[in-house]
């Protein structure tokens, strides 16, 4: 796994996603976003970590434009804006980081084998709660 931090986009999956938004035209990249929330929600075996990892970034993502949600990394995050964040992509954000923390994801294994995986589970639920306070997610 090459990941230096627990971050969202602190892995080089994240950041080759956050280069493919970057490299992608405005009106696709909130459907990249979508495309890899789907991925582990649709995976019914055992969860790849670097699909776990494009997931946890792109509902990084989709947190940030929600209320009280951060900015993403400047450094390894997209530099270009990735509009159209809003609809269904909160609820579909938190299901996929529940998917992502569930048995059966090897990046969640990866996690707890490091010695790590309290930290990381930690910034997972602070997205979640983000998410699940956007109106648009039907949280609080």
């Amino acid at each position: 796994m090459g990941t230096w931090d627990v971050g969202s986009f602190d892995n080089d999956a994240a950041a080759d996603f956050a280069g493919e938004l970057d490299e992608a035209v405005e009106g696709a990249r909130a459907e990249l976003v979508r495309a890899a929330l789907r991925a582990v929600l649709t995976e019914d075996g055992y969860l790849e970590g670097d699909s776990g990892e494009r997931a946890v970034a792109a509902a990084a993502l989709v947190a940030a434009y929600c209320p009280g949600g951060e900015p993403v990394n400047p450094v390894y995050g997209p530099r270009r804006p990735v509009p159209g964040l809003g609809g269904e992509l909160p609820a579909l954000a938190a299901a996929a980081l529940e998917r992502v923390v569930a048995a059966g994801s090897e990046l969640a294994e990866l996690w707890d084998e490091s010695g790590e995986g309290e930290r990381w589970r930690g910034r997972i639920a602070a997205l979640r709660a983000v998410l699940a306070t956007d109106p648009r997610s039907g949280g609080a």
